[in-house]
């Protein structure tokens, strides 16, 4: 049996494939969040992560790369269709986001969905030692937990859900409820963003399953006697040295003034990056700039908000409509407002580099993030942790996991249009002093709970410091 004693599984590998001039596969490591939480984690443990590639390639043999131990999982075209883009993002995306899309409930798609999480719990088992730590990841694999304790009871699991819990009248509605509910009970410790979400929770172990909480702790009958399984927050963050570095660079801050200048130098920039999704609340502050501007509260030219809306899951329907919908409102707004060579809103459906991002960040004066309803919000913390002299104001939506923490933001409701549109205007004129003092707060907090604190309290709090 191999000897790893922490083992991580996600939906995705931490490496990208690509082909090289011989025709080889070649790796790269991944940008995103998790990996940069997790990698340093797994490589000082010498452990093994186990995901998929991202393609319908045959899965590549495990290998090592940069001290990690890699498993590929492979999945079929049908695999994709069904598991990835019919499951996880047209049934559970939608239904733990609050119902904000009408979720699709398809028997076939459920079967491949238990299909490939026992694929994903029998290649963890596999790769485990002897009392080893499993870390499994997000709503793609509810089901592992489980299906890896019926494989191996001498290990310790832990599961992290990266995107909300609902209520239990929303998830009510999935048909496989009290099997995702036993499921993630597989876990010795689930983590969610908010308490919140952990709440959601156990009230869904009480209703679904029948099982009794007591606190944060569900009690899990099991062949070797009774089992307490605890559900509790960990809010996840960044890299916040990372960002930091990147915001220090020369470079990065001449690329900031050269993308102002590139803007015709107005006096307010508005930034939104966002994952073209329904869930981040795009058409709303569109809706909410455009009524901005028709009742001269910001006036153009002076104003410009940059819309960054990174390609989304573009084979699933509902996300080609939202980009049909947002680029027909983008056109409107710059078609009644924009005066010659001064549209009011850039629009770049396209992913950016980190630098690139940071410098869009260092760019602006106010940051947007009007979600509908999302675990964290990553984005929130890296416009933070990039503001070094803390000037600048975000606009955070408290349906965020963020909005917990970032207490200096200027909170808002974001289905509100009439509070969006004054919550921009008193972002944009804050005096600096008190956005000095709000900045200077929300920076604190993302330097002392940054994403190696995140990794660290869950892992003790799990009983299992690897390495």
């Amino acid at each position: 049996m191999p000897g790893y004693s922490f083992v991580v599984v996600a939906s995705r590998l931490p490496v990208d494939r690509s082909e090289g001039p011989d025709g080889q596969a070649e790796w790269r490591v991944s940008p995103g969040g998790l990996v940069a939480a997790l990698e340093p984690v797994v490589r000082e443990a010498g452990g093994a992560w186990v995901g998929w590639p991202g393609d319908d390639r045959p899965a590549p043999e495990p290998f090592d790369f940069d001290g990690m131990h890699l498993v590929g999982i492979g999945l079929s075209p049908g695999e994709i269709s069904d598991f990835y883009e019919g499951f996880a993002n047209a049934t559970l995306w939608p239904l733990y986001h609050d119902v904000i899309a009408p979720p699709e409930f398809r028997r076939p798609w459920w079967e491949t969905y238990v299909a490939v999480n026992r694929r994903f719990a029998e290649a963890a088992a596999r790769e485990a030692g002897p009392g080893a730590t499993i870390w499994v990841h997000d709503y793609q694999l509810q089901l592992v937990p489980g299906m890896v304790r019926e494989l191996r009871q001498d290990v310790r699991i832990g599961f992290f859900n990266h995107i909300p819990f609902p209520g239990y009248e929303i998830f009510a509605q999935l048909p496989w409820r009290r099997q995702v509910v036993e499921g993630l009970l597989g876990a010795d410790l689930i983590g969610f963003q908010r308490q919140s979400d952990a709440t959601n929770f156990l009230r869904a172990c009480r209703r679904a399953a029948g099982l009794t909480t007591r606190g944060a702790l569900v009690r899990v009958p099991g062949r070797g006697g009774d089992r307490e399984v605890r559900a509790a927050a960990f809010p996840i963050s960044i890299d916040t040295p990372a960002f930091e570095e990147i915001a220090a660079r020369p470079e990065v801050q001449a690329r900031a003034r050269e993308i102002r200048a590139t803007l015709g130098e107005p006096g307010l920039v508005l930034l939104g990056v966002d994952r073209l999704d329904y869930t981040k609340g795009i058409l709303h502050r569109l809706t909410a700039f455009s009524e901005v501007l028709d009742e001269g509260l910001l006036k153009v030219p002076g104003t410009v908000l940059v819309q960054v809306a990174s390609p989304s899951r573009e084979r699933v329907e509902q996300y080609r409509l939202l980009r049909d919908e947002v680029e027909v409102t983008v056109g409107r707004i710059n078609g009644e407002h924009a005066e010659l060579g001064t549209p009011p809103v850039q629009y770049l459906h396209q992913s950016y580099p980190r630098d690139e991002m940071v410098a869009l960040y260092l760019a602006a004066d106010v940051m947007l993030v009007t979600a509908l309803r999302d675990g964290m919000n990553l984005v929130a913390k890296e416009f933070v942790a990039s503001r070094l002299d803390e000037s600048g104001a975000l606009v955070l939506s408290e349906f965020t996991g963020a909005a917990d923490e970032l207490t200096g933001a200027f909170l808002v409701n974001p289905h509100d249009i009439e509070g969006l549109k004054e919550i921009i205007v008193r972002a944009a004129t804050v005096s600096p002093a008190e956005a000095r003092r709000r900045m200077r707060s929300m920076r604190r907090r993302v330097r002392e709970h940054d994403v190696a604190f995140w990794a660290a309290s869950f892992l003790r709090a799990l009983g299992a410091e690897p390495g």
